[in-house]
């Protein structure tokens, strides 16, 4: 059914120690831990490309020991249950040892294409780097998780996906916003599946910690597994490794902004080395268009890692790669290079992106203007993202009018007091557009294919959270299905790529969430 290799406990030193309680681990990149059993594990829901990836059909997720080892209740041939050690910077102040407090791995499967997957259940119990919580994870952020996962992967975001979401029969006790009131909620475990999982504070707490010997077997390790495209070696070539990982970071955070993705803790320990989106709490994307937005309770005064600020606080997390993998460096200065590359690589992408989502032919410089003026103008109007950009295809550049994209407002009284600007906005749109020359059919394509039809909203999520803990998964299914195809027009699917309503507009898990799960 599934084929393990699992380099990663071979090939590095694991945790001497078999006691499974919160605690320092030191000399060690993983701790061998048992997961919790369940009472009554249940498959909610299951991503079949994630499946077929792993070689798994139908009736392989229906087998009822895939589905106990997806809970945690059993182990499969070639399984081995452990969790990582690695450190992080949380809201830019070093936190020390973090590691997987309620992420067990199941080890590393190779599918027939000989490609590797780490699997991870997230929620099934508690690890020596749970510090005082329980390792469990509730329904509402397992949903939230698995179903993001799969909405970024379909969108072309790069991501760690997920493979299943178990319900566990049990209650799981969370204070949501940390106010004194705690309920017991229903709990769920996600598996959640990618070639490494592998983050910068996994380099960082060597680092802070003086092992130098076992940060360089870690970077050797990481080179060999996960970057044997490159053809490195990791002895006289630290700075050019870390120069593509610079580079894969600013793709990603590009993507973000495309999207109007919001990560919510961009934390060094939540930063993955191979530039996939990672470890999904309290996500959002952006509905009236605001650059200081934050879905996450916890940021809600500073804003460090709101919307705009995103690709600015990427880079100062590669700084702190940096200052790790600087102990090795014979010449630390050499990894300035890779952040300049992070920069000139965000710049570029970042304008490719928006060229294709405004329908433009390539970006020329006085494009910037028009963007910048047009995010104001979204700002102080209220207009949606994802609706304004998709509606944008339809313009006809002869005759633009707000109208096209009049649908975009959130209010009315808005509307009215900018719709001249917008208008006037629009006239300078249009004539940009003239110059390209494109035919209509030909921009609205090309424009329909980077700006999705359906993102995951909050309030659908909550939504599909509210049923299924009412003992309802339909919405899940439902959802799963359309963020399969985000570009394509799905007659009948209208309500999943309305605006926000006015009920969510302010409602715990629509607006705003915490890092409680």
């Amino acid at each position: 059914m599934l084929r393990f290799d699992n380099r990663f406990l071979r090939e590095l030193p694991g945790d001497p120690e078999q006691i499974n309680e919160p605690r320092q681990v030191h000399g060690a990149c993983w701790s061998a831990v048992a997961t919790t059993p369940v009472a009554a594990p249940r498959l909610v829901a299951y991503a079949r490309e994630v499946a077929e990836a792993l070689d798994l059909g139908e009736q392989d997720m229906a087998r009822p020991e895939l589905v106990a080892a997806l809970a945690g209740n059993a182990l499969l041939p070639g399984m081995v249950t452990y969790a990582c050690c690695y450190g992080g910077h949380q809201f830019g102040h070093w936190a020390g040892q973090l590691g997987d407090g309620r992420a067990i791995f199941l080890g590393e499967a190779v599918n027939r294409a000989g490609q590797r997957f780490e699997l991870q259940l997230k929620g099934a119990g508690p690890t020596p780097y749970s510090r005082r919580a329980d390792g469990r994870a509730v329904l509402r952020s397992s949903i939230r998780e698995f179903l993001c996962s799969e909405a970024m992967h379909h969108l072309g975001v790069p991501t760690t996906r997920s493979l299943s979401l178990v319900s566990t029969g049990e209650k799981v006790v969370r204070d949501m916003f940390y106010d004194g009131h705690p309920v017991a909620e229903p709990g769920a475990v996600v598996c959640r599946v990618a070639p490494s999982f592998t983050r910068f504070g996994h380099f960082e707490i060597f680092a802070a910690r003086g092992d130098q010997q076992l940060l360089q077997r870690f970077v050797e390790f990481t080179i060999r597994r996960d970057f044997p495209e490159l053809d490195l070696d990791p002895a006289r070539d630290l700075a050019g490794w870390f120069s593509v990982i610079c580079e894969r970071t600013a793709r990603l955070l590009a993507h973000w902004m495309r999207v109007g993705f919001v990560h919510g803790v961009m934390n060094t320990d939540n930063m993955s080395i191979l530039g996939l989106t990672i470890d999904y709490g309290p996500y959002g994307w952006i509905d009236n268009f605001d650059p200081g937005w934050t879905p996450n309770t916890t940021d809600a005064s500073s804003r460090r890692y709101c919307f705009a600020r995103q690709p600015a606080i990427a880079r100062w997390n590669l700084e702190r790669l940096a200052d790790a993998l600087a102990v090795l460096s014979p010449s630390p200065a050499d990894l300035a290079a890779g952040l300049e590359h992070y920069d000139a690589v965000y710049a570029a992408e970042f304008c490719s992106a928006y060229a294709a989502k405004l329908g433009l032919r390539d970006w020329h410089h006085d494009d910037a203007d028009l963007l910048e003026d047009l995010f104001d103008l979204m700002h102080r109007a209220e207009i949606d993202m994802t609706d304004f950009f998709r509606s944008l295809a339809a313009l006809d550049v002869d005759r633009p009018a707000v109208e096209t994209v009049g649908s975009s407002f959130y209010r009315d009284d808005l509307r009215q007091r900018h719709a001249d600007d917008l208008a006037r906005w629009l006239a300078r749109y249009a004539a940009r557009l003239r110059l390209d020359g494109l035919p209509a059919g030909v921009r609205a394509a090309r424009m329909n294919a980077v700006n999705p039809r359906y993102v995951l909203r909050n309030y659908l999520a909550q939504q599909a959270i509210d049923a299924a803990e009412q003992g309802n998964p339909q919405m899940i299914h439902e959802l799963l299905e359309v963020i399969r195809h985000p570009y394509s027009e799905q007659p009948g699917r209208e309500a999943i790529s309305a605006r926000r309503p006015d009920w969510a507009r302010h409602r715990p898990g629509c607006s705003m969430l915490s890092c409680s799960s």
